[in-house]
């Protein structure tokens, strides 16, 4: 048995014609692998945003109800972990610089062997004593760092993702008729920043003149019309640029007679605005669909279903016991997802609802026809923890700031694993000023996709929060998170039913 899973990071399901055949989006390789999946039309990111979907797909379980950007914990059971103990070989190559910086630990450890290439985002890659200058005149957000890492660029083969896609082909060809592996390849393109050669913006017909704009800030939009819709065609291009390197992979796949026979899963950890409802970036709006509404193809071994539209609720915990079943592995009692295979089987009932969110903002649900954002009771954000074994999250660890308040024990339900709880005492905490997720919104998507109207319906609200709580404790939520938004009500009459 043979997996291997393509995980394209900020991959906008908004600009794929498999969803959309008029989407902006030129994809050739992702159309013509599309033909031969199974398209899942209905599926939506868990945690956001990159760490914490990582943890997701790694555990099955979904982690931003108790703990926000961090590494893999001590008492987690993982895919490749679990893999390897029944023999399958693992690697993982990826330029995903999130994975070797504080609040990453221990992804890429887990395979048997891994390969990591440099230079995306703020990666400290290339050294220089004195620092080059950014152009104070651009807009979004700017990096010396960057500046540096971009002069190893010095043709299209050398940018960080492209290589990915390179070393998974040599991977590929080096293995060619080998059985029984677990191959993740891992794009941080089209991740912001948006940087792609020239050639890839004429496919978009980028004539801006403006000041620089590829590398968005998480903020209301401020910038005139015009650079925003050169920053969407930054995206397009970073699209168009990973496309052309997957088609490299599929079609190193087909020469190596290593396609066919191999269940290929392609997905994304979330998406990204570019300007819808007034925002770029993410994480501090309300998690709209152009964010938590992603793709999912899978090619599953000889072709079976391809052409199949799968309408059910899916997420990302599900691909953890899709690949453990494939690969005739139990399924741990602890995980949360279930097998994407057996869903479109019809074997799982049908969920009602999904829940998705940012650790410490709003959380989300949907149930097939609603969505419903549910905002913190009050702007204190509180109470609320962060559980973990290794007290680290993005760039930092949790430090003498919040000794005093530490406390430590069993507290969470699915492990006799003892854990630091760590109180949020500051916005950085839960990725920041909590404004704009302050109202509980409502929509109806069969009529409003695009969710720009606000339903004021209290009965429907009382349902969508039922459904909520119904999700919050599947995935076994804390308890202070129902007091954080309001949902004390809605918690008793879940219990006094079961």
């Amino acid at each position: 048995m043979k997996t291997i899973l393509v995980l394209m990071d900020t991959l906008n399901r908004r600009y794929l014609k498999t969803y959309d055949e008029k989407a902006k989006g030129i994809t050739p390789n992702m159309d013509l692998f599309a033909r031969d999946c199974a398209v899942y039309e209905n599926h939506f990111i868990g945690s956001a945003p990159c760490m914490p979907a990582r943890r997701d797909i790694f555990t099955g379980r979904m982690q931003f109800l108790e703990r926000g950007w961090g590494g893999v914990e001590p008492f987690d059971i993982t895919l490749p972990s679990l893999l390897r103990e029944k023999g399958i070989f693992t690697h993982i190559t990826t330029d995903h610089t999130h994975y070797f910086e504080i609040g990453g630990e221990n992804y890429c450890y887990l395979f048997n062997t891994w390969d990591y290439h440099r230079g995306q985002e703020f990666d400290t890659w290339i050294s220089r004593v004195n620092q080059p200058p950014v152009d104070s005149e651009s807009y979004g957000k700017k990096s010396s760092q960057y500046v540096l890492n971009k002069t190893a660029f010095v043709s299209e083969e050398e940018y960080p993702s492209p290589k990915t896609f390179r070393s998974a082909c040599e991977w590929v060809e080096k293995n060619r008729g080998s059985d029984d592996f677990f191959l993740m390849v891992e794009s941080f393109d089209p991740h912001e920043p948006f940087d792609c050669p020239e050639e890839y913006h004429r496919l978009y017909d980028d004539n801006y003149k403006g000041r620089e704009f590829c590398w968005p800030s998480y903020a209301e939009v401020t910038e005139p019309a015009d650079a925003v819709e050169h920053l969407e065609k930054c995206y397009l291009g970073t699209l168009s640029m990973a496309d052309y390197w997957f088609g490299k992979l599929l079609e190193t796949l087909k020469e190596n007679e290593m396609y066919e026979d191999t269940l290929i899963i392609f997905t994304t950890d979330h998406g990204h605005m570019l300007g819808e409802h007034g925002f770029t970036g993410k994480n501090i709006m309300h998690a709209y669909n152009e964010m938590a509404h992603i793709p999912l193809m899978i090619h599953f071994p000889g072709g079976e279903y391809s052409g199949k539209r799968i309408k059910q609720l899916t997420q990302n915990i599900d691909l953890m016991p899709t690949i453990l079943q494939h690969h005739k592995c139990d399924i741990p009692e602890r995980v949360k997802g279930k097998s994407l295979k057996d869903i479109l089987e019809g074997k799982e009932k049908d969920r009602e609802q999904i829940i998705y969110g940012w650790f410490g903002r709003a959380v989300n649900v949907y149930d097939g026809k609603y969505t419903y954002f549910r905002a913190p009771e009050s702007r204190d954000n509180s109470p609320l923890y962060q559980y973990c074994g290794i007290p680290s999250t993005c760039w930092r660890y949790f430090d003498e700031r919040y000794a005093e308040k530490i406390e430590m024990g069993r507290y969470l339900p699915y492990t006799r694993y003892p854990v630091y709880r760590i109180p949020a005492l500051f916005p950085e905490d839960y990725s920041g000023n909590i404004d704009f997720v302050m109202d509980s919104r409502l929509f109806d998507l069969e009529y409003d996709y695009a969710q720009l109207q606000n339903l004021e319906d209290r009965e429907k609200e009382a349902v969508m929060c039922r459904k909520l709580v119904a999700g919050m404790r599947e995935a076994q939520a804390p308890e202070e998170q129902y007091i954080r938004l309001g949902l004390e009500k809605y918690l008793e009459e879940y219990k006094e039913g079961c």
